[in-house]
């Protein structure tokens, strides 16, 4: 088994409006790890993000449990990730919560048997009874939304778990739910995020960029504590830590 889930070698990419998003980014990110990518809005923590399974594609190298994302390789390498948009109505649009999270394991050829049984396990790794599954995703919460998004790429089986602002427009106890949820999911995982604290929660090791590039990358609470760093690129050193910052 390859020893690293995430290996991104001088990778960058512009928009087809010619805005440059990635600039020469390299990262390795070990089997199990937990990372999290931060940085203010505009960085480009979303487009690296999409560039783990393909959706888009820039110049440098991407592999994925030690295959590079690209070619005839493209399909069977993007089982290995799962892609958890900011926004989950962006990837729910089947009648029931069933049929999303679904949805996955039959494009994959899953048997429908087993299908089932997928769909109840992921339901019950992101703490939602299985009584939500002939219910619409568009009439529940946002919470419920976002477990539920979580979920269809759970039922996928990914080793790599790539989350976008999943914290973003909760309330607290929601936000609570879903810190729990994730601190339990046993996958590797990539965070990108503006909540500190959830990062300071979950992830051991953090990312900061900034204008498409990595400017610094180590032990979460050393690089979060740092106020000069944090302040060059849009941040704050999170409350919990500020006591113990000087200067």
């Amino acid at each position: 088994m390859t020893e690293y889930a995430v290996r991104i070698t001088r990778l960058s990419y512009s928009y087809p409006d010619g805005v440059r998003a990635l600039e020469a980014v390299d990262l390795d990110v070990r089997v199990g790890e937990r990372v999290a990518i931060v940085g203010p809005s505009g960085a480009g923590k979303s487009t690296l993000l999409l560039h783990l399974n393909g959706v888009l594609s820039g110049s440098g190298m991407v592999r994925i449990m030690g295959q590079a994302l690209e070619g005839s390789d493209l399909r069977e390498v993007r089982k290995h990730v799962g892609l958890v948009f900011q926004d989950p109505h962006d990837q729910l649009f089947c009648p029931t919560v069933f049929d999303d999270v679904a949805f996955g394991p039959l494009s994959l050829g899953v048997p429908q048997g087993e299908v089932s049984q997928r769909v109840d396990r992921a339901l019950h790794e992101v703490g939602l009874d299985l009584s939500m599954r002939l219910r619409s995703s568009h009439h529940l919460s946002l919470g419920e939304c976002k477990r539920v998004a979580i979920a269809t790429v759970l039922a996928m089986e990914p080793e790599i778990l790539a989350l976008d602002e999943p914290s973003s427009n909760l309330d607290p106890r929601n936000r609570r739910h879903l810190i729990e949820v994730i601190g339990n999911l046993p996958v590797t995982l990539l965070l990108a995020t503006h909540d500190l604290e959830m990062v300071l929660a979950l992830c051991s090791r953090a990312v900061v960029m900034d204008r498409g590039r990595v400017w610094a990358d180590g032990e979460t609470r050393r690089l979060f504590s740092d106020r000069k760093l944090m302040e060059e690129h849009g941040l704050e050193v999170p409350l919990s830590l500020r006591t113990a910052v000087v200067g």
